[in-house]
């Protein structure tokens, strides 16, 4: 017959030091109702902790107004796994799994993480210690039930926007809107110094300023952008040349949440439906002059150039000289270039077509070069002709 002998333990489950107790809450919005049960949260655990004998307050790691499906946007939730990491906390006190995290996949990788440390996550509405759940079962079912109501959240929020969307409800940006701001009644109001930088770069543009050379310009004049930078960007100018709300009109629904989970934000390419509300505001740009840009950006991006590859390929407009891309060769439809040669030291000025230019007469053999000092003349004598015939034309237009 076996004996068996039980072998005392030498080390105290818990000895006299307290217990470190560390205590989460969250909040989703910034809304006031929600704003209530963050401090009533921080309050409860500051009084739970206050005359325990046996567990001590160290910290209480609080996310106002933050998702709960992305952890490495909640800064305090990350604080304090530092901690748990550095050895300065043994237990973790939150209200509920959905708290803690409504992504699944997260919530599991942090108890396990934790798990690990030694420290355990008490979750108070479960009544469940990580550290003593012998199967995971619970947690990933409870946090699914978190992630399935953070994804029915979000498609409620999606068809709350959409609605707002057809009844023509606008919300405006302004921080990063450049030449309105809201005014007292909440619509928007005209900036004028902001509108008159607007209306300087829709002039440039249709002036034949590249990007480039409407960002130089900006900056030495020493314009600020809407948020107070001094450094320009083409595709901010870019993108206020394309802003529909410069005409007066908001174009809703540009882009989208693809993932309640990860919040990517990807742009509506007709995976959603849009909306156009016209006349919505005192715009700054005129219609004819707004219609007359978007005319310009499609011509530019659309631009094609000669190359050894393909004569197809795609090109990149210069704004260089005046000239560029108003003459057109009558023979093969390829635009002139301005190009220098040089003849017994002497330089001459010239425009030449650019298939002839790079292919000899491969693809366009009897393209005229044209001096650009007799091209110049030849422009001027035309104006001033039209200018001794403008009564005749306006009586034949």
């Amino acid at each position: 017959m076996p004996t068996v002998t039980v072998i005392q333990p030498t080390i105290a489950a818990e000895q006299n030091t307290k217990i470190r107790c560390a205590a989460y809450c969250r909040v989703s919005s910034d809304s006031e109702d929600q704003l209530n049960s963050f401090m009533a949260q921080t309050r409860y655990y500051s009084q739970v902790f206050k005359d325990s004998e046996t567990e001590e307050l160290i910290d209480i790691y609080a996310d106002e107004g933050i998702t709960g499906t992305r952890e490495d946007k909640r800064d305090e939730f990350q604080r304090m796994l530092k901690d748990c990491r550095r050895g300065k906390i043994d237990r973790i006190y939150t209200k509920s799994i959905s708290r803690f995290a409504r992504n699944t996949v997260d919530c599991l990788e942090y108890v396990r993480q934790l798990k690990d440390l030694g420290i355990g996550v008490i979750f108070e509405k479960e009544n469940r210690n990580t550290l003593t759940m012998t199967s995971e079962f619970m947690i990933a079912l409870y946090g699914s039930f978190a992630q399935a109501e953070s994804e029915c959240i979000s498609k409620n929020v999606s068809w709350g926007k959409e609605k707002a969307y057809r009844e023509g409800k606008v919300q405006f940006q302004y921080k990063y809107l450049l030449g309105y701001k809201k005014g007292e009644d909440g619509k928007p109001e005209i900036v004028p110094e902001e509108a008159e930088t607007v209306r300087l770069i829709y002039t440039l543009f249709l002036d034949g300023y590249s990007m480039s050379r409407i960002k130089k310009l900006l900056e030495n004049k020493g314009i600020l952008t809407s948020q107070g930078n001094k450094v320009w960007n083409e595709s901010l100018i870019r993108s206020i040349l394309k802003n529909e709300k410069y005409a007066g009109d908001a174009l809703l629904q540009k882009t989208f949440t693809s993932d309640c989970i990860t919040h990517k934000i990807v742009k509506n390419h007709g995976e959603r439906p849009m909306y156009l509300v016209t006349d919505h505001h005192e715009p700054i740009i005129d219609r004819d002059t707004y219609n007359r840009v978007q005319q310009e950006l499609a011509r530019r991006s659309s631009k094609r150039k000669v190359s050894d590859k393909t004569i197809t390929e795609q090109g990149k407009y210069s704004s260089k000289y005046a000239l560029t891309e108003l003459l057109i060769c009558g023979k093969c439809g390829t635009p002139y270039r301005r190009t220098t040669w040089t003849s017994r030291g002497k330089k001459q000025i010239v425009w030449r077509c650019i298939s002839r230019l790079e292919h000899g007469k491969r693809y366009c053999p009897d393209s005229p070069t044209i001096k650009e000092e007799q091209l110049h003349k030849a422009i001027i004598r035309a104006i001033n002709n039209y200018y001794s015939c403008g009564n005749d034309v306006e009586k034949i237009l």
